[in-house]
């Protein structure tokens, strides 16, 4: 095998599903400052998701709505301001 090509932070992390609040807990070496209490009651960093193997309609067999509206207003909102909008509204007033 060979030597240093693993992530040196690679640990025990929980991923949640908000939209059907289920969680699991695997390895792994992704990024967050969230945290929660597991089941052992110890604590763990914490991965927010929004569609798992638990609610997307391939896995469960059921269609369910998803806020695709919230989410793009959300990154519109977000990026309103950035130097890619100023460049557009630029040339459109040309």
């Amino acid at each position: 095998m060979k030597k240093d090509i693993h992530p040196s932070n690679y640990r025990m992390v929980v991923f949640k599903d908000f939209s059907c609040d289920e969680a699991f807990m695997t390895k792994s070496c992704a990024a967050t400052r969230d945290k929660i209490v597991w089941e052992d009651g110890k604590e763990y960093p914490l991965i927010k998701l929004e569609i798992s193997s638990k609610s997307h309609p391939f896995f469960t067999g059921k269609m369910k709505f998803i806020d695709t509206a919230g989410r793009i207003d959300k990154f519109n909102k977000k990026f309103a301001k950035s130097r890619f909008t100023k460049q557009e509204s630029e040339s459109e007033t040309e």
